[in-house]
């Protein structure tokens, strides 16, 4: 028998007590299917995100140009590469903090804002200085956007395919790196560097489907005592999927447990202590890896290797697109394999293809193009995943600021990365890079063995009391 949908006139109860309002909220939404407009929120949101991708990436393309244009030594080539990460990591602190208490929209729409007015800026950059703060302001908006993106959307979806759903959402950061590979190699050797920061300006366009078509995380919504507002839009959800022929189930609730207003101590308390201390570690490590190469690569191709310019862009893109490829594959296996196997896996996977390179000396492009391309699409199966298990791993009280203090380790070890290249490069050589890298990430693999949990399959709020 079909189940009248709760916020249909006749089939709605009096509105709940403040303790299960969450809870309410919660249980129908894990019985909907994915309607029309959460489908379109998703790809939105991915839109920008998208441009995300496009734009943290864009000066590693930029770069090889603006090497012997500017006169770069290495060390400022890894300060500008880094500055964009730095500013992320403030971002993904203080966002994640906003988003928690004004809301997950008009964060967003913030953060989208500042890193395309910082694209402008980027234009008129005359030297490593002034592209440095140009960079780091930046990176303030770019690390704001995907953890609270990453929040938002995992409050609107129900624990059954969940991670496949999400990470086909964030697949478009990748999309958006492949895609500054592309922009790259077609317009940097024709219209210069500037190019790629002109083309960065297209996400403005965005904002305005983001603003009218999209409502606030109903999740955060009940947590906040805004029982209404939530109440309203998952009963526009219930309509919209009893419109097109799905019957709902009764919700089944799972009680949300009273608690003080929390803040970031209690990502150190209880349960969440080990989960943060698990997750930061496995941020850092594999972004300090990932992002150390792909920031590096076209500039590795062009300087050590003197490939003509457009072939060292080629083969960076093409490391892109593996990643691509093997995060592609995560995002339609991983609710089968589950995260904890996954990760551990790539893990353990990613370090073999790196000492082989160091054994042999990465002393051919062709060496480096296939190991490191390897090892990257490994480590990025890992690396565009995370938001999905940070976000699982904290309650909605805590999701945005959690996975945002998480992310910050994404960015201090995606600056670490590019720095950690250019000192070793300079001190030992380029073979003993790639040693170290996969060091990184056997400390990355122990680690989850011993600490991750499993959490495919799993209700947030039970996952996360």
């Amino acid at each position: 028998m079909q189940v009248p949908p709760r916020g249909l006139a006749g089939g709605r109860e009096a509105a709940p007590a403040a303790l299960d309002q969450q809870a309410d909220i919660s249980a129908r939404i894990e019985r909907l299917p994915v309607t029309r407009r959460v489908f379109w929120t998703r790809n939105i949101i991915g839109a920008a995100t998208f441009f995300d991708g496009y734009t943290v990436i864009a000066i590693a393309y930029a770069m090889p140009v603006l090497v012997r244009e500017w006169g770069l030594k290495p060390e400022q080539t890894g300060l500008i590469l880094s500055m964009g990460y730095l500013g992320q990591l403030i971002g993904a602190v203080f966002f994640g903090w906003l988003a928690e208490r004004i809301g997950r929209l008009s964060v967003l729409l913030f953060t989208i804002l500042l890193f395309v007015s910082m694209d402008v800026a980027c234009l008129f950059a005359w030297g490593a200085a002034s592209m440095m703060v140009f960079r780091f302001i930046q990176g303030i908006g770019t690390g704001g956007e995907v953890p609270v993106a990453s929040a938002y959307i995992n409050e609107y979806i129900g624990s059954k395919g969940r991670g496949r759903f999400f990470l086909l959402y964030e697949v478009m950061f990748l999309f958006g790196l492949v895609g500054a590979g592309v922009i790259a190699r077609a317009l940097v050797p024709v219209y210069g560097w500037q190019a790629m920061f002109i083309v960065g300006l297209v996400p403005a366009a965005i904002l305005i489907p983001l603003r009218f078509f999209m409502k606030e995380s109903p999740r955060w919504l009940a947590a906040n005592g805004r029982y209404a507002e939530a109440d309203k839009i998952v009963s526009d959800l219930e309509r919209s999927a009893v419109a097109r022929g799905h019957k709902l189930a009764e919700p089944t609730l799972i009680p949300v447990k009273a608690k003080a207003q929390s803040g970031w101590r209690e990502l150190f308390s209880g349960i969440y202590r080990r989960r943060t201390l698990t997750i930061w570690s496995m941020w850092f490590c594999s972004y300090l890896v990932a992002n150390g190469m792909i920031a590096w690569l076209p500039t590795l191709y062009r300087q050590t290797f003197n490939l003509p310019l457009e072939t060292a862009l080629l083969y960076g893109l093409l490391t892109s697109v593996a990643g691509v490829v093997a995060s592609i594959g995560c995002a339609l296996l991983i609710d089968k394999v589950g995260r904890k196997r996954w990760y551990t896996m790539a893990f353990l996977a990613a370090p073999l293809p790196l000492i082989l390179l160091a054994v042999l000396g990465a002393t051919s492009p062709m060496q480096v193009l296939i190991l490191a391309g390897l090892a990257y699409a490994i480590v990025q199966t890992i690396t565009f995943s995370l938001y999905l298990y940070s976000a699982e791993l904290y309650p909605t009280r805590l999701r945005a600021l959690g996975t945002g203090l998480g992310s910050a380790w994404l960015r201090l070890g995606s600056s670490a990365g590019p720095i950690v290249v250019g000192t070793i490069m300079g001190a030992a050589g380029i073979q003993y890079v790639f040693a170290a890298f996969a060091g990184v990430l056997v400390v990355g693999a122990i680690i989850t063995m011993l600490f991750a949990i499993e959490t495919k399959g799993r209700v947030l709020e039970e996952l996360s009391p």
